[in-house]
């Protein structure tokens, strides 16, 4: 049998485009190589660190290392050259069908391979360049959807912030076609290499959300709700008229025809179109119900069921559209211009056209146009916009700006700014790291944009539910058509029986209330500086009762600190730390940093320093040197087993023992021949960690776990400082991941906190992986399905509890929805008549949608207690 081999390339070499690991083109590259003679597999690798890998199983006996690499590199362009993606946005918010009905649409036009509409207005289609151009594309899917994409040639679009419309696409072919169009709002890019367009609506274009559906209207946006609200009066005054008034018979009907043709406007535009694409919805069903009452004479039943399917249409809208403005009101925050600083002085210029490496001047109080580096001035900035920090975060210059421009994702925070962040009262040069359209706000606003036109697993229950259940209600009310053939009625009696049922079965409380739900959810986690990747994400932390973290960086500080100096007998603390830190202010490792910070800070001002000479590392031990003539050791306990004559003494052992019982790091300290004693060196935990995770149990998490590499007394101290419930210590990366999927088999449901880089395999087993500290890092934001901006964990809590309130409004709207119907129709069986049955219909459409729109002010101290578990994972 010949030996298989390997090889492993990174995904971005591959399809330098592709930023989701969850992209179709990832398992299109793969069946692509895996029908290759030769090769026995091909797998995506998540390393410790860098970017995600394409590994490839060959057998060197059928090719080359050389053949396989141009196999991967030709399959790889292949894909990046064939299919294209577009992030566009309808200039209004749609309703939970019309979004729906759009999918249909575009996913039926030649060459769209996944085509995604959210109710909020965003759209996601992937298509096949052989089959379809993106120009071709645009103009077909606005003939289908009306205009409500917008102009047809993304290259028209105007710059400035209130743009509502963007494309995005991963071809290089494209973008060298035609010129990058950006925007400082609104404007997002898929992947790297992508050109960009964007189209702002003004007053004068023509278009509609939905099918038809023209939101716009002779009084403007609010055109639907005033169409509605005049239904209503006309259907009052009929009602009035014919109840107290003398006026003759005909003027009240005169009224009740003008209160249908106000209420049914929109929902005949509506019904036309979907006639036209062959589909028979909700509209249509409510306009046959409101014929067929206005058949039968009873013209003010008629009147109310389009006065009230209007105007929870209308509010319908207006929720999505608030949803909708919460996420574009992140996208306007970055400025419009920005002040250049050139050789002549400084110039003002759109934020589209600044390079990497411009310096822009920021005076006080002034938004921050780019993400980039402080390189003069000191300040105070607000980052709440992006990271949903409450305090200013100071800033001041980098040693080396271009140093640390280089390397953005890791500079310190106090030296880099995010565009859109407020300066505070000091005047700052930034020099710019990202092109605006790659800005960490601009990032944000396109992965929620596409998270919006994702449907979440409840959404899509509720969906295969309606294909069920409308067909049986449409069978069910054909039959109810022709009781007066088994009853003894007359034929009209039954038509209004059945025309009840049609109305009291309408699902549209169910179709609006997952939706709804979730939009809201996602965008008061992104007003609060957290990203959720979707419904998914949304619904599966809401729902979980398990969360792992890793040690380092997320549940402690990630900088070793000094926490223990304890001296032997006969010798002063000052003592102990003066030699510990002569000796190690010579010394680079992080240790010896953080001995000499504690030293330092424990001492105070006024101390009379030591110096040290002849300093030697002694490699895997510790360090030696010279101290007032007198040979100096500080290392481990190890060292001085191996050094003549210098066995440890009892006390000092015994105090070594106790400090590494207790998690620490410990360094012995000996001068001469006598030991002065020992110093404790820890990751110390985060000063909210405790108070955390008291918030999680409260939420309803019941177990706490910590994965760490470290060993497991220094994980078993941790564990026990902040109060988790179990620690896993001694892990190596791969056993990290086994960690996880035997959490998830025990528990069901497992989240895990990390920052998103070094933890991205663990991240990826999990049920939801969330990444701290994010506003900075490309990585984190691409590898977690929630990403905390700011890295702070005291953040966790609110996308928890935020998570919780959401699934519990969630499981509300589908009981009321559903418990509606499930009385509505029985009683409108046996009698119950049109209007009553409308106002409690309707009711709950409002009530669904009132109830998700609750959660766009959701506070951090509405603790919601757990739901039941779900062992699912």
């Amino acid at each position: 049998m010949n030996d298989i081999e390997k090889l492993r390339l990174e995904l971005p070499l591959i399809l330098p485009n592709i930023e989701d690991e969850d992209d179709a083109c990832i398992k299109r590259l793969q069946e692509r190589l895996c029908g290759r003679p030769g090769v026995t597999n091909v797998h995506l690798v998540r390393p410790d660190e860098g970017a995600p890998q394409l590994c490839l199983h060959y057998d060197p006996t059928v090719l080359t290392l050389a053949r396989v690499r141009e196999l991967i590199h030709a399959s790889g362009a292949e894909v990046t050259a064939r299919y294209g993606h577009l992030t566009l946005r309808t200039r209004d918010s749609l309703h939970a069908r019309a979004a729906r009905s759009m999918a249909d649409n575009l996913r039926d036009i030649p060459g769209v391979v996944v085509s995604d509409v959210g109710p909020s207005g965003a759209v996601r289609l992937e298509f096949d360049r052989t089959l379809t151009s993106e120009t071709d594309l645009l103009k077909e899917a606005n003939r289908r959807t009306g205009g409500a994409l917008g102009e047809t040639s993304p290259e028209l679009a105007p710059p400035g912030p209130t743009k509502l419309f963007t494309s995005t696409t991963d071809s290089a072919q494209e973008a060298s076609k035609k010129p990058a169009v950006t925007a400082a709002a609104g404007k997002e890019q898929d992947h790297d290499d992508h050109d960009h367009a964007g189209h702002a609506h003004g007053p004068s274009d023509e278009g509609h959300a939905g099918h038809g559906h023209d939101h716009g209207g002779p009084f403007g946006e609010k055109s639907e709700l005033i169409f509605s609200l005049l239904a209503g009066g006309f259907l009052a005054a009929g009602w009035l008229l014919n109840r107290y008034g003398d006026s003759p018979a005909w003027l009240s009907i005169a009224l009740y025809v003008a209160a249908y043709a106000a209420g049914g406007y929109y929902t005949v535009k509506e019904a036309i179109d979907n006639l036209r694409a062959r589909r028979f919805e909700i509209d249509t069903l409510m306009l046959v119900a409101a014929a067929g009452a206005a058949a039968l004479g009873e013209w003010a039943e008629g009147a109310l069921l389009l006065f009230l399917f209007s105007l929870g249409h209308s509010l319908e809208h207006y929720a999505m559209g608030r949803a909708r403005r919460a996420i574009e009101a992140l996208a306007q925050l970055a400025p419009e211009t920005a002040m250049v600083r050139r050789e002549s002085g400084t110039e003002e210029v759109p934020v589209k056209t600044l390079q990497i490496g411009d310096v822009i001047v920021v005076k006080p109080n002034e938004r921050i146009a780019a993400d980039g580096v402080v390189t003069v001035g000191t300040s105070s900035v607000n980052q709440a916009p992006v990271t949903g920090e409450s305090v200013p975060v100071d800033k001041q210059p980098a040693a080396d700006p271009k140093a640390a421009l280089a390397a953005f994702d890791r500079t310190s925070p106090e030296n880099r700014v995010f565009a859109g962040t407020i300066n505070g009262s000091g005047a700052i040069e930034v020099m710019v790291a990202r092109m605006a359209d790659q800005s960490t706000m601009a990032r944000v606003v396109k992965m929620v944009t596409e998270a919006e036109a994702q449907r979440s697993p409840t959404q899509q229950f509720t969906e295969k539910f309606e294909r069920i259940f409308v067909p049986a209600i449409l069978a069910l009310v054909t039959l109810l058509l022709f009781a007066c053939l088994v009853i003894d009625e007359p034929f009209s009696t039954s038509f209004y029986r059945a025309m009840a049922v049609l109305v009291a079965a309408s699902p549209c409380a169910l179709a609006i209330s997952v939706p709804s739900a979730v939009l809201s959810g996602v965008a008061r986690a992104a007003r609060g500086g957290v990203l959720v990747k979707g419904g998914g994400p949304l619904e599966n932390l809401g729902t979980l009762t398990s969360i792992a973290f890793d040690k380092t960086g997320t549940l402690t500080e990630g900088k070793p600190r000094l926490t223990d100096a304890v001296p032997a007998d006969g010798v002063t603390e000052a003592q102990l730390l003066l030699v510990a830190l002569a000796v190690e202010e010579h010394s680079d490792h992080p240790l010896a940093s953080a001995v000499v910070g504690g030293a330092r800070a424990r001492l105070g001002e006024n101390f009379v320093a030591k110096v040290a000479s002849d300093v030697k590392s002694i490699t895997g031990r510790g360090v030696q040197a010279l101290v007032d003539g007198q040979p100096v050791h500080i290392g481990k306990p190890v060292l001085f087993s191996e050094l003549p004559n210098s066995a440890l003494p009892v006390p000092v052992a015994e105090a070594n023992a106790k400090l590494v019982a207790a998690g620490r790091t410990t360094m012995i300290v000996r001068m001469g021949q006598q030991f002065l004693g020992v110093l404790g060196v820890m990751d110390t935990p985060r000063p909210v960690a405790a108070e955390v995770m008291r918030e999680l149990r409260a939420l309803g998490i019941e177990r706490l776990i910590m994965i760490s590499g470290d060993n497991q007394a220094v994980a078993d101290a941790v564990a026990k400082t902040v109060g988790l419930t179990e620690a896993q210590g001694d892990l190596m990366p791969e056993q990290k991941v086994d960690a996880i999927k035997a959490l998830r088999d025990k528990h069901g449901k497992v989240a895990m906190v990390g920052d998103g880089v070094n933890d991205a395999p663990a991240m990826a087993n999990a049920t939801v992986g969330i990444a701290m500290g994010a506003a900075g890092s490309d990585v984190a934001l691409e590898t977690a399905d929630v990403a905390l901006m700011a890295d702070d964990l005291a953040h966790l809590p609110f996308a928890v509890g935020l998570s919780r309130s959401t699934s519990r409004i969630i499981k509300q709207n589908l009981w009321v929805s559903l418990g509606v119907v499930a009385v509505l129709i029985p009683a409108t069986i046996f009698g119950l008549n049109i209007g009553t049955a409308v106002l409690f219909h309707e009711g709950s459409t409002l009530l669904v949608v009132v109830n998700a729109l609750r959660l766009l002010a959701y506070k951090k101290n509405l603790a919601v207690p757990a739901p039941p578990a779900d062992k699912s994972s």
